[in-house]
């Protein structure tokens, strides 16, 4: 778990969708599943998951694609960075993509989720635990 000091603020590749979160970050995972691996084109994606209130979307407000029911896909509608990922499954909680924060360096991952979706070609010996499912299930 990862306690900023400050303010840990992220943004898309043009700027123009910007976020801010003022609180400790809950978890940090790679996610191996399906839809991830679509919306951002890579083998699987990683998320910083923080409380809803303590974030805050700023700049140009996002596009969001609900890409199943209950699902919400938050991103840059002028150069369509992913930029979050919100669920009914975590209505308190708000999922960003690493990625996207301005010192990515400063969370590490702690697991991967999904691990059964992932491709057959991704290797991984981090040693970090690979849950089926996410982390919860």
């Amino acid at each position: 778990m990862t306690e900023p000091s400050e303010t840990q603020r992220g943004r898309c590749l043009c700027g123009q969708t910007r976020y801010a979160i003022a609180g400790p970050v809950r978890w940090t995972c790679h996610c191996h599943c399906e839809s991830c691996r679509r919306q951002t084109g890579s083998p699987y994606t990683t998320f910083v998951g923080v409380a809803r209130t303590d974030a805050s979307l700023t700049g140009a407000a996002p596009g969001i694609y609900r890409s199943s029911p209950g699902v919400e896909r938050l991103f840059c509608t002028a150069c369509g960075t992913p930029i979050a990922f919100r669920a009914d499954k975590y209505p308190d909680e708000i999922h960003f993509y690493a990625a996207t924060l301005e010192h990515p360096e400063v969370v590490s991952p702690e697991c991967h989720v999904h691990w059964e979706e992932r491709l057959p070609w991704v290797v991984c010996d981090d040693g970090l635990p690979k849950h089926e499912g996410s982390y919860e299930e």
